[in-house]
């Protein structure tokens, strides 16, 4: 049984300009972070294409860095965002 729960999900640089928002609460039943990537790949094809597997896309949960298999719980803060490139 999977249970819904709310959370915050917030987006940076790129990503959050392709999502089309900074953050959003959103009701979800997914388990892990990257269970949450793979819901808000299919969203749109936007989102799908900077959330894409392929692309390097750093997750943090409640400001820790993460990977996906990290497991979700309610009131959760996941961010998304690009690799920091520097020079």
């Amino acid at each position: 049984m999977s249970t819904s729960m709310n959370i915050t999900v917030r987006y940076f640089a790129s990503i959050r300009e392709a999502m089309g928002v900074g953050s959003e609460t959103l009701q979800t039943s997914a388990a892990s972070v990257g269970a949450l990537r793979e819901e808000l790949m299919a969203r749109s094809a936007a989102a799908a294409a900077a959330l894409a597997h392929g692309k390097a896309v750093r997750m943090a949960l409640n400001q820790d860095m993460c990977q996906g298999n990290v497991p979700l719980k309610a009131g959760d803060e996941v961010a998304f965002f690009p690799p920091v490139t520097g020079g």
